[in-house]
């Protein structure tokens, strides 16, 4: 995997290095710029990695993958088109960055804040690809083909790093930190919050109470730095214009290529879901008040999805718009997803808490989140919201259906939940244009790795069962 950016960076100084026995100072100083800055200035890093982690909590494929959204005019991710989509910019941009502040390495917690947020983003590209490069990334010229750490390496990296980070902050200065503004509290939190939902996704490779997942899960909500419980301590983002601006904001500024799916608004309406009144906008216009219930249809072809949007105006676009205006807030953690995983890990017998009340916090949360009021009794006791004792039979169909719920517009977050437990149940794209018909479960590796790391990129493909397609499962999906 090739990462330009590293290279022109290094590459430089060893030419410069290398230039027969002549010192650079021998070549004069009329080419220098006194006004350039030569050192990376950490608080700017900071900040851009921050205002660039949005396009990670919206993913716009796992929504259609999720069923979240349907396209509104060129249906072709959500008909299971080949995705065969790089994740190199992702490591010569913000994965970079914030080596990079480590690498300066000014402050202890400016260096923790950057190794939270890069276990952040790791999480969203090995819940895409599978096995990706880790342990040997970000070594510039010296790694220049690194290898693709299995996914259970890659799971097992984060976590302890996750660890090692929230007991690791002291007294130094955090700067350009556009999120908490400096608050180690809140970045402890998010921290062991992290810990919490990377391990509940592998309740499915690691069930038990002792094993693995469990442990770890175990361990993040005992740490004393504390987890998200409450709304003001969420992990968002509430952009600035016109420097940084909503990331939903922005993909209507002139355009409506993607509205809320039939699948959610029939889900909504099934459970009398007062959620609905922000999850689904009557216009794409920013701060527009108006709710729409009427979601597009999934998955069907051009025509009938063109023939639909242009007979219902209203067609729901994602999030009303008063919560996609260019300063809204963007959600990447939350204390309600936070709630519901307790609630769910204390359904597999992982912790003693209390089901029901953990369970009913992160409901409520939910609502309060996006300001629809509290819910009623008549929902809680809704034969598809309510729950029982602990292993109770419909249990993880309605928490997880919950948990959907709760991580909402985030599609990676509902893509996760549905592969890892099947629900909520969805039925596949009838105009499906791949081979199996099936909702991918990955996305198959970019043809330029062939090319840039094919030893490597071959080496993972061969512990694909399936091949490099998007119908082979994530290593925690088997």
């Amino acid at each position: 995997m090739k990462k330009r950016f590293i290279y022109a960076s290094l590459i430089g100084l060893v030419l410069a290095s290398s230039v027969g026995c002549k010192k650079i100072e021998d070549f004069g100083v009329a080419n220098d710029n006194p006004a350039a800055t030569t050192n990376p200035r950490v608080d700017a890093l900071l900040t851009n990695s921050i205002a660039s982690l949005s396009g990670y909590a919206f993913y716009v494929t796992g929504g259609y993958y999720s069923q979240y959204f349907s396209q509104s005019q060129y249906p072709d991710v959500m008909l299971y088109a080949l995705d065969q989509s790089a994740f190199t910019g992702a490591y010569s941009g913000i994965l970079y960055d914030l080596e990079n502040i480590q690498l300066v390495n000014t402050s202890n917690n400016q260096n923790q804040v950057a190794k939270i947020l890069q276990q952040y983003v790791y999480f969203q590209l090995t819940n895409r690809w599978g096995d990706i490069p880790y342990s040997q990334a970000l070594k510039g010229i010296t790694v220049n083909a690194p290898a693709y750490d299995t996914q259970e390496a890659i799971y097992k990296g984060m976590l302890a790093t996750l660890t090692t980070a929230a007991t690791s902050f002291n007294s130094s200065a955090i700067s350009g930190d556009i999120m908490f503004n400096g608050d180690v509290a809140a970045w402890k939190r998010v921290a062991n919050s992290l810990r919490l939902v990377i391990s509940i996704q592998l309740s499915k490779k690691y069930p038990g109470a002792s094993d693995y997942a469990a442990t770890q899960f175990k361990a993040a909500l005992a740490d004393a730095g504390g987890v998200i419980t409450s709304n003001a301590q969420n992990m968002q983002l509430t952009p600035a214009a016109p420097n940084f601006r909503n990331v939903i904001w922005d993909g209507y500024n002139g355009r409506k290529d993607y509205g809320e799916s039939k699948t959610m608004t029939d889900l909504t309406a099934s459970l009398g879901d007062a959620r609905q009144a922000a999850f689904g906008g009557a216009s794409e216009q920013s701060g527009n008040v108006a709710t729409s219930n009427v979601g597009i249809p999934y998955g069907g072809d051009k025509s009938s999805t063109e023939s639909f949007t242009n007979n219902n105006p209203t067609w729901a676009r994602v999030l009303r718009g008063d919560k996609r205006d260019q300063a809204s807030p963007v959600f990447f953690i939350t204390a309600s997803q936070i709630a519901l995983i307790r609630a769910e890990a204390a359904n597999l017998g992982w912790t003693t808490e209390n089901l029901s009340d953990l369970y009913t916090q992160g409901i409520t949360l939910s609502y309060e989140q996006w300001g629809v009021g509290t819910p009623s009794a008549a929902y809680f006791a809704n034969a598809n919201v309510a729950i029982g004792a602990v292993g109770a039979a419909n249990n993880v169909k309605n928490i997880s259906i919950q948990r959907y719920l709760a991580s909402y517009p985030d599609g990676q977050q509902g893509w996760n939940i549905w592969r890892k437990t099947g629900f909520p149940a969805l039925t596949p794209a009838a105009a499906a244009v791949n081979s199996s018909k099936q909702i991918p479960r990955r996305i198959a590796y970019s043809p330029t790795e062939q090319t840039t790391n094919k030893a490597n990129n071959d080496a993972a493909i061969a512990r694909l069962s399936g091949g490099n397609t998007q119908d082979a499962r994530m290593w925690w999906d088997q």
